[in-house]
């Protein structure tokens, strides 16, 4: 019996916890670049990358190659028993890349809730203080520690308790939403005030651009105030840039683009092509706070996925994938704008380079998450394959691969009009 969709999410559901979502009931066959063909051979165009981690597209050759090669070597040792020359060339790599004139050292580990977790430890250690401040809206894993940091309750910490202690919120700036930049910085003075001393705080966690936030960008001036706020208190800035990283906003860190450098950046998602790898990197004397044998893990910095970074960082120098994230971008925003000029219900168009989104209100002037719930449904149907985000689910955003061709762009926000269109 030939499988398809529907026997497929059948199985899936007998086998497989509920708490595991599933955005499109579609299983995978094969693809390439910036497209998918299912089980029942449907093409989809990718405006999702596998969220965000697909920058270089699915099966780029290069990696594809490289990971080949590496698989003909060996797969594993783990690197604090037997070491290989692929994590560090991918550390001298990464200390090169993440922005700050200083020392740097870098830590591989999985995932980008591992590398989170790390760089809230690493920060700890170094200051001999237990607190942090995260913001709302902002996303930065599925870990006890990291659940605490993100700021949103629903799906992901609901009915699962009270998260561990010493996180504080702050407000991100959102001026749609009536949140200034002076607000945000003043609810972190608040902390100051009625929860928290300054000097029992650690580190300030942000994303320059939230992701599951909704696409909601950081300004350098914020950036730089929020900078500043922490010299004055001998706080750790850490940037979260799991989503950002690896090229998606123009530059290969976002913070590149905001005038201030943070004590630590965590990275992780497009970073190795599809292969699962993520890192923490910082300030030389801050990542050297912990003591021989106090990070690590058995697959950290895999061989394989180090192969397949290191070749992931080559096609962006060869392909000029930075440029085309921003010649992307500037495509997608002048699409969008043009769009929301004729369609109301687009209550604003945003992003950083090729990390873009729009976000949905309904008539009256609310967040409509039915509506994004709908043109996620609708342009699947037409073969588009679109991500919902945001506090109120009402944001659509796009994650197509940088190695995506015009054409295929083209498509894809046709389809998008057409959807809106008939809704």
């Amino acid at each position: 019996m030939t499988e398809n969709n529907a026997s497929m999410m059948l199985r899936r559901e007998r086998a497989v916890p509920r708490g595991v979502g599933q955005i499109h009931p579609v299983f995978i066959k094969r693809a390439d670049n910036a497209v998918i063909c299912d089980v029942e051979g449907n093409l989809f165009i990718d405006f999702a990358g596998g969220i965000a981690v697909l920058n270089t597209g699915h099966r780029h050759p290069k990696v594809i190659e490289a990971v080949k090669r590496q698989l003909d070597l060996y797969t594993h040792t783990c690197f604090q028993v037997v070491a290989y020359e692929p994590y560090v060339a991918l550390c001298e790599k990464i200390n090169s890349l993440v922005p700050g004139d200083f020392p740097k050292k870098t830590l591989l580990v999985t995932t980008g809730s591992e590398a989170v977790e790390n760089a809230v430890k690493i920060a700890r250690a170094a200051t001999g203080r237990a607190g942090v401040i995260a913001f709302a809206g902002g996303y930065h894993g599925r870990t006890m520690m990291t659940l605490a940091m993100t700021g949103k309750v629903m799906p992901y910490s609901s009915g699962m308790g009270l998260m561990p202690g010493n996180v504080f919120r702050a407000r991100f700036p959102d001026a749609l939403h009536g949140v200034s930049e002076d607000d945000a910085i003043a609810s972190i003075e608040q902390i100051f005030k009625t929860d928290a001393e300054p000097r029992d705080i650690a580190a300030l966690v942000v994303e320059p651009v939230q992701g599951e936030g909704g696409f909601r960008v950081a300004s350098p001036q914020f950036m730089q105030r929020l900078r500043a706020l922490c010299d004055l208190h001998g706080i750790l800035l850490i940037a979260d840039e799991v989503q950002t990283g690896a090229g998606r906003t123009g530059s290969f860190f976002a913070m590149e683009q905001m005038g201030v450098t943070a004590d630590l950046t965590t990275f992780a998602k497009s970073v190795a092509g599809g292969f699962p790898l993520a890192g923490v990197c910082g300030r030389a004397e801050v990542m050297d706070a912990i003591a021989p044998g106090g990070l690590g893990g058995t697959y950290a910095g895999n061989p394989v996925s180090c192969a397949a970074a290191l070749a992931v960082l080559e096609v962006f120098e060869e392909e000029n994938l930075l440029t085309r994230a921003r010649t992307l971008g500037d495509m997608l925003m002048e699409r969008l704008q043009n769009l929301a000029e004729k369609d109301a219900r687009i209550a604003e168009v945003r992003g950083l380079g090729a990390m873009v989104a729009f976000e949905l209100f309904t008539a009256d002037g609310h967040p409509d998450p039915e509506l994004a719930s709908r043109l996620v449904i609708s342009a699947r149907e037409r073969g588009l394959l679109l991500l919902s985000c945001g506090q109120y689910a009402n944001v659509i955003r796009i994650l197509v691969p940088l190695t995506a061709s015009d054409v295929e762009v083209d498509e894809g926000m046709k389809i998008i009009e057409a959807c809106l269109a008939e809704l």
